[in-house]
């Protein structure tokens, strides 16, 4: 190591072999297990050809891996969790729900459709998942994911059973994934005093009810047009909004961002339910710009306004987490239609984005920064431990990868003709 660099991308490889280690419970056979871990290092090296990277002669031993091979992606999910908390572990902790869309071509795709998503900004044919996301001091990470299943899909149980999914499956809202994974966190015997979401999770009554019988507090956005009960009526939450005298707002950070502390103008009214807790709405003010933001708050005990800050503002890790689960442990780059196949890809690379906020967390905590470097980021992590991963393969196997292509390639032509030959006569 340079002088001045304590950072050992060594001892990173280490704590990998020993998470592996610690997921072979639900491996049913080495032979999976081996896969998986080189699905979770491809991705991590930075190559997106994972059979290739990993000295296989073929595509087959990984498409056999998403989808006939014995394991359970759950137990693995489970882990993730486990993992996550034994490392990440808060007692200021937040849970964030938020879904992310990840465009796909065709029709076959399970869960796709044309339908908005913000990765792209507009509407796409995309299939889209809802996360829970274990926000604390160390760092975030995914901790559980669900597939969202159009309504378009839930009528035709022919195509629901041809992508794996069950012939029962009936269409469910997004916050009915989230109440579900907030439950099994929960069921684990796992404690978090707070979650956040959008307006997507905030405007949903049946959520908020969930949370509250659970004894767990939210913040949670809502609309310019949600209706909140107050002592002296009922309002919308901008009507309420105009109403709070100048002297009421407050300057607080919502939490640090890539240019310093994200500071806004806020403020906090009481509401009249008759449920019990404390039932706020917490109103946030742009200082530039004069933009608004709403969001229903409960918990079981008052709790100061900066409590309330902290918490809305946590909801940003959650974008981080999908830009660093899609750029760097390949959370998107999937190719694959069923179900199962999507939950098998979708697990490992939470847990390969998990491994990296786990070191990321350790680096920072055992080795400060010195003078002149930023904190080692998630990005820098993913690079140097390329360095260390990266297999040499032979000039012989990189010449039959590429004969295999060319291969595959043909067979596609040739069918692309026949059906166009058919579609002619």
């Amino acid at each position: 190591m340079a002088a001045g660099h304590s950072v050992d991308p060594a001892r990173w490889q280490e704590a990998f072999e020993g998470l592996m280690s610690r997921i072979a419970g639900p491996f049913a056979r080495a032979e999976p297990r081996r896969r998986v871990r080189d699905l979770m290092l491809g991705p991590l090296s930075d190559l997106p050809r994972i059979a290739e990277w990993a000295g296989e002669d073929t595509p087959d031993g990984m498409q056999h891996l998403l989808g006939r091979a014995r394991w359970d992606a759950d137990a693995v999910r489970d882990d993730v969790r486990e993992y996550v908390l034994e490392h990440q572990h808060d007692e200021g902790a937040v849970l964030v729900v938020d879904e992310t869309g990840d465009v796909k071509n065709g029709t076959h795709t399970v869960g796709g459709q044309r339908q908005y998503t913000g990765t792209a900004g507009r509407i796409e044919n995309a299939q889209v998942a809802v996360y829970l996301v274990y926000a604390g001091r160390r760092g975030h990470a995914a901790v559980d994911r669900e597939l969202y299943v159009p309504r378009s899909w839930t009528p035709d149980p022919d195509r629901c059973r041809a992508a794996g999914l069950g012939d029962q499956t009936v269409f469910a809202t997004k916050p009915e994934p989230a109440v579900r994974m907030i439950g099994r966190f929960l069921d684990a015997g796992r404690r978090v005093s707070w979650v956040a979401g959008d307006e997507v999770y905030g405007g949903n009554p049946k959520l908020r009810a969930a949370l509250e019988a659970r004894g767990v507090g939210y913040v949670l956005a809502v609309a310019c047009s949600h209706e909140v009960a107050t002592s002296a009526g009922k309002f919308r939450a901008d009507a309420l909004a105009a109403k709070v005298p100048k002297r009421a707002w407050q300057k607080l950070s919502a939490g640090a961002g890539a240019k310093g502390h994200r500071f806004y103008d806020w403020a906090v009214i009481d509401l009249a339910e008759p449920r019990s807790g404390s039932h706020q709405l917490l109103i946030r003010r742009n200082r530039t710009t004069g933009e608004v933001a709403y969001y229903r708050c409960w918990s079981p005990a008052p709790v100061p306004l900066a409590t309330l800050v902290r918490v809305a503002g946590s909801r940003w890790r959650v974008e981080e987490t999908f830009q660093t689960g899609k750029g760097l442990a390949g959370l998107d780059e999937h190719q694959v239609r069923r179900f199962t196949s999507w939950s098998r890809w979708a697990t490992p690379a939470m847990l390969a984005h998990a491994c990296l906020a786990v070191v990321r967390a350790d680096e920072h905590a055992r080795h400060p920064a010195p003078d002149g470097l930023i904190p080692l980021t998630c990005n820098e992590i993913q690079r140097l431990f390329t360095a260390f991963v990266r297999p040499m393969c032979d000039v012989a196997h990189r010449l039959g990868w590429s004969a295999w292509r060319r291969r595959h390639q043909a067979r596609a032509r040739a069918s692309h003709y026949r059906q166009q030959a058919a579609n002619q006569t």
